[in-house]
């Protein structure tokens, strides 16, 4: 891929996924077929009703889950040749993750919890720690327990630490679900801004539609299928292949 006639590296490719599960006695399928691709610096918001497989597929990018078929290739390496250190060692070097339930290790404080992916990496805090932590409001918080801040604070944390170690790739799943709308809105402006900064590739799974306005594009699953639309309307998507 090509932009301002430069190549832009592809993180994510997924070609022909299709993932299912056995729900009682009946087979559901909540992946059929999906092939799209993620390229340096996309921002893209993953939209579908509840149940329609938007944290599925995040698990198999992040190497959670495996698909029942189809190709998935990550920095341009097929997964399907990845050993456990492989994935341990991406989602260590070149992965970042988001929850909504922020994930935070309560017993370190907050300037721990930043630099634990630079722990694993044994990398020193860096001058991009500070500029995150600048960015994001939390140099006063740095000595604090993480269970003594509001949620807007801990969800700030969570954000710092996914980026800290500058990953090519952040998954987000519904990074703002717990948090009021202004709270919500300055956290996603704060987000993608430092993935941009950062060169990050951010794929985020939102139920908001105002969330999903801070991304670049929008892919919307539903019945398996993802098709990409650039309207408030989910029902003017189209089915697209995003090779």
């Amino acid at each position: 891929m090509q932009k301002d006639g430069f190549k832009v590296q592809q993180i994510v490719a997924l070609d022909g996924i299709s993932k299912s599960f056995i729900d009682g006695h009946e087979q559901h399928r909540v992946l059929d077929g999906v092939t799209l691709t993620l390229h340096q610096g996309d921002t893209v918001a993953l939209t579908g009703p509840s149940g329609s497989g938007k944290s599925t597929l995040l698990n198999l990018i992040a190497g959670f889950d495996n698909p029942d078929s189809g190709a998935l290739s990550l920095l341009g390496r097929p997964s399907s040749g990845f050993s456990s250190a492989d994935w341990a060692g991406f989602r260590r070097k070149q992965l970042g993750m988001v929850f909504q339930q922020f994930n935070l290790l309560t017993p370190l404080n907050v300037r721990d919890n930043i630099g634990f992916p630079l722990a694993l990496n044994r990398q020193p805090w860096s001058a991009w720690c500070e500029h995150l932590c600048d960015r994001l409001g939390l140099n006063p918080l740095l000595s604090r327990a993480v269970d003594s801040l509001s949620g807007g604070q801990q969800q700030r944390v969570a954000i710092a630490r996914a980026l800290a170690h500058r990953p090519q790739l952040l998954l987000a799943d519904e990074p703002t679900g717990n948090l009021d709308e202004q709270a919500g809105l300055e956290v996603m402006a704060l987000l993608c801004e430092l993935a941009r900064e950062g060169g990050t590739a951010v794929l985020m799974v939102t139920h908001s539609e105002t969330c999903a306005g801070f991304m670049q594009r929008r892919w919307h699953l539903s019945r398996g299928r993802i098709s990409e639309y650039h309207s408030a309307d989910p029902s003017q998507a189209q089915e697209t292949d995003h090779g």
